[in-house]
């Protein structure tokens, strides 16, 4: 499954972004919970995940690897958790809002599932980006350095473009199924960068110059 991606392929990101998705939807309903045991499994060794108190993680959909596993573990660490929710009145923009088993859920434009707008636009149920300690974000491919392939909006991009500036910042983890690796993939300007991927075979830090 971990095969790579031809050099034209790679000149083709929308090409490439396709076949990354399908290589996952095509996985079994076995497959599926298999990985995303194996997934959690890895990440509770994670030291970036072990010492976080306010975690932001996503509810999977089309075939998104699944970090919800990891739940009732982190709730039993007393960690706060919270889900990107989709920001009004901005283009491609992200708040980090509470996520508590009592908390009411709606689904958004794209159909997930996510905290109501009432109670997202209270400031007491939402958290700055900068103020986690650490986001799992889903990813529709990855490389051997840790480069990540999103679904294409920039959501994730723009909602923390502040990291290139000075200042307090969250640990970035992508997460994937294995299939979705490539040998490399085009890195654009705008992109934030990971600290670490992991998927359900693996974890991938990138390599350190300077």
């Amino acid at each position: 499954m971990n095969d790579t991606a031809n050099g034209s392929t790679l000149g083709n990101k929308t090409a490439l972004r396709r076949e990354l998705k399908r290589r996952r939807r095509t996985l079994s309903l076995y497959q599926q919970k298999q990985a995303a045991t194996n997934l959690c499994q890895r990440l509770k060794q994670l030291p970036e995940i072990r010492r976080a108190k306010r975690i932001s993680l996503y509810l999977p959909v089309n075939g998104e690897i699944d970090p919800t596993r990891l739940l009732p573990w982190l709730r039993q660490r007393k960690v706060s958790i919270y889900l990107p929710v989709l920001r009004p009145f901005s283009v491609n923009r992200l708040w980090f809002v509470a996520y508590r088993e009592a908390t009411p859920m709606v689904k958004n434009r794209f159909g997930i599932a996510e905290p109501c707008p009432r109670f997202a636009a209270d400031k007491r149920n939402r958290l700055p980006a900068w103020a986690l300690d650490t986001l799992i974000v889903p990813l529709v491919g990855f490389d051997k350095q840790a480069n990540r392939m999103g679904m294409g909006g920039g959501f994730y991009d723009r909602s923390l473009a502040f990291m290139r500036q000075p200042g307090p910042t969250p640990t970035l983890i992508g997460v994937a199924h294995a299939c979705q690796q490539v040998d490399a993939l085009p890195i654009e300007p705008w992109d934030i960068p990971l600290d670490v991927v992991a998927s359900d075979t693996m974890i991938v830090r990138p390599i350190k110059t300077g």
